[in-house]
């Protein structure tokens, strides 16, 4: 998708989503995202929630399988409500990353 394709519906947004538009291109180009680190040497270097070795593609996965937010909080007790929705926001941001890292995994 090229940006004049998307300008018809950046424009069409209303102010509360053109503020998320810019917090997710601002967050996109520093590479922080709140909540997820990604650390050379942990976790092979994927994205994973802050001070955890649980990367988002294992939640991510987990939830494609049906595990539910609450069973993953009760699975991963370190785990927030916010930690999820650091993932989610993070997962959906960056689909093909955590495609590749899902299809990478699956292979081991």
């Amino acid at each position: 998708m090229t940006l004049k394709e998307l300008e018809p519906q950046l424009l069409a947004l209303n102010p509360a989503e053109k503020a998320q538009a810019i917090q997710l291109l601002v967050q996109s180009l520093t590479n922080t995202w709140q909540g997820i680190e990604k650390t050379p040497g942990v976790c092979g270097g994927e994205a994973c929630i802050a001070k955890t070795r649980i990367p988002v593609w294992v939640l991510v996965n987990a939830r494609r399988l049906g595990i539910s937010e609450e069973q993953l909080l009760y699975d991963y007790p370190t785990l927030s409500a916010a930690d999820l929705a650091n993932a989610w926001a993070y997962a959906e941001a960056f689909p093909n990353e955590i495609e590749i890292a899902i299809d990478k995994n699956e292979e081991d």
